[in-house]
């Protein structure tokens, strides 16, 4: 019995955005059929999947790549954006001094910076890593250290009567309160982080669904390119999905019943 209903409670989170994409998908097949739309300008959901089976063996390939790069800038900014957020929350005077840093840094555009960072760091991975994480890691901390800072006044000073040392107080009472802010910087995070992989692939590299989205616009192949745009919101909806799980795994107290995941 308890298997039964915890696979109904499971089809009921299941079935309306599965039933919203086959719906979304149909329509998107009756609209070019009976507009006749040309291929070039929006190609026919079969089109696109017969396209991208055609040559799957290199677009795994290349959906290998864009996945490393993704994780690899993702944990990054979890790993360094949840510190920095901890270093603005328990000092005033660090806050003023490193936040207009972080700001500018977030405000360079991406893709003038990829080029400089390819010529001082190579042609390899590592600055396709180092632009994604250079695009997701701002929501992280500005999350974080939201939550960090939104800890009720009576908490501290229960933290405070007690005698907790100032490190007590921002690991065992306001990090606890901040999970929530948390995970909904790592969320932004995890979709900006394939955003960040497609920018770096489109700027320096031979492989990723970024560069093959380029090569196959470069030969007209739309099909192809919007395979590869697909297989891109695939990715970034389960690295989203991730999280949410992690969240709901280990911090099940934190998701609130009106959670997008």
């Amino acid at each position: 019995m308890p298997r039964r209903s915890k696979g109904r409670r499971l089809w009921r989170m299941a079935a309306p955005p599965v039933a919203t994409f086959l719906a979304f998908f149909i329509l998107w097949d009756l609209s070019v059929r009976f507009l006749k739309i040309p291929t070039f300008l929006l190609p026919a959901p079969e089109a696109i999947l017969w396209a991208t089976l055609d040559v799957w063996d290199n677009v795994a390939r290349h959906s290998a790549a864009t996945i490393g790069t993704v994780l690899g800038g993702f944990l990054a900014s979890a790993l360094i954006g949840i510190p920095i957020a901890l270093l603005l929350a328990s000092s005033d005077l660090l806050n003023r001094a490193l936040s207009p840093l972080l700001v500018l840094v977030q405000s360079v555009p991406k893709v003038a910076l990829a080029p400089i960072l390819v010529v001082a760091l190579g042609a390899n991975e590592v600055p396709r890593i180092v632009i994604t994480f250079l695009v997701a890691f701002f929501p992280v901390i500005i999350s974080t250290t939201t939550g960090l800072l939104a800890t009720p006044r009576e908490l501290l000073e229960f933290a405070r009567s007690i005698r907790a040392s100032r490190a007590q107080q921002l690991f065992r009472v306001q990090l606890p309160y901040a999970v929530p802010y948390i995970f909904s910087g790592l969320k932004v995070a995890a979709t900006l982080s394939v955003i960040g992989a497609v920018v770096a692939e489109f700027v320096a590299a031979d492989s990723g669904l970024g560069y093959l989205l380029l090569s196959a616009t470069a030969f007209f192949n739309a099909p192809l390119a919007f395979g590869a745009m697909l297989l891109l919101s695939v990715i970034a909806i389960l690295v989203f999905q991730m999280v949410a799980w992690t969240q709901r795994l280990f911090f099940r107290w934190s998701v609130s019943q009106g959670d997008l995941s």
